[in-house]
């Protein structure tokens, strides 16, 4: 299998568990499916883009998206309250 049809696999299999949590509520859901947005991010930067081959590249695009997926779920926790 080839490092393309891989990486359309995995995003499938985290989208797919992204649905599953759709239904469900709680602080803690609300990280998994930032978590599992991450993830996606991941495949599709590292797999799609070929950063993974570009030294420094990925972790140059992932650090950004991280700070703002955790300052997104940190608001949402706040909206909990």
């Amino acid at each position: 299998m080839d490092a393309l049809t891989r990486t359309w696999l995995i995003l499938i299999a985290l989208t797919t568990a992204s649905a599953a949590l759709a239904g469900t509520g709680g602080l803690w859901t609300g990280a998994a499916v930032l978590l599992l947005a991450a993830a996606k991010a991941r495949a599709i930067l590292g797999g799609f883009l070929h950063l993974k081959a570009a030294p420094g590249w990925l972790g140059a695009m992932m650090l950004p998206l991280v700070l703002w997926l955790l300052g997104l779920w940190g608001v949402y926790a706040l909206s909990l309250r």
